[in-house]
């Protein structure tokens, strides 16, 4: 667990719908919804700059955030985000309250260490990384930012499955849940297609 934190300025705002979204926009804001727990939802607004610099972080995306609504804070994480289809722009986003004692369902990265030095790699097999990211089941106070997966002993012809994976105490892969036919791999090393042990036929 990574001890960053991750901190957001809100405002309320009553004035909605999408001539209203357009003008936040225009001044440099964008339009956002916070949600869940015993309060009814709020509508925000946010610095597009300032989400944007955070967005640049990866554990973001699965990290319990601090949002400052008018000066009070408040403890989400980011449900949901809306992109324009080609500009590097954010449209809208959702955040969800949290208490560090609730359960939550979060998508978390994958990294994968030991890939370029893993045995299959270093005898010339083609690392596949299968998923880059996994459902979890934990609270949030034992909300990862991300999973480790170690491929030093991986060799070729051979795969880490979801059920590999070790993990942080409290943290459970939600899929495992579904049955042994989710247990799928996130990481394999192929033979290459260059294989020098094959030599090409003589020309008739």
């Amino acid at each position: 667990m990574s001890q960053e934190t991750f901190a957001l300025d809100a405002v309320r705002r009553d004035d909605q719908g999408k001539g209203a979204s357009r003008r936040l926009r225009r001044a440099g804001s964008i339009p956002a919804i916070v949600y869940g727990g015993e309060e009814a939802p709020v509508a925000v607004t946010i610095s597009h700059n300032e989400i944007l610099k955070h967005l640049e972080h990866e554990a973001f995306y699965s990290h319990v955030l601090d949002l400052s609504i008018d000066g009070a804070v408040t403890k989400v994480i980011l449900r949901d985000l809306h992109r324009h289809p080609y500009k590097p722009t954010i449209l809208h986003a959702d955040f969800q309250r949290v208490s560090a004692t609730q359960s939550l369902r979060v998508s978390v990265p994958l990294h994968f260490v030991n890939k370029d030095t893993s045995v299959g790699a270093k005898s010339g097999g083609v690392v596949n990384v299968i998923l880059t990211e996994v459902e979890v089941d934990c609270t949030a106070a034992n909300l990862p930012e991300f999973i480790e997966v170690d491929m030093k002993n991986l060799d070729v012809n051979e795969s880490i499955h979801l059920s590999q994976i070790v993990l942080p105490a409290g943290v459970k892969i939600h899929a495992l849940a579904l049955g042994a036919d989710h247990d799928v791999p996130v990481v394999a090393i192929h033979p290459s297609k260059l294989d020098k042990s094959i030599e090409p036929e003589p020309e008739a």
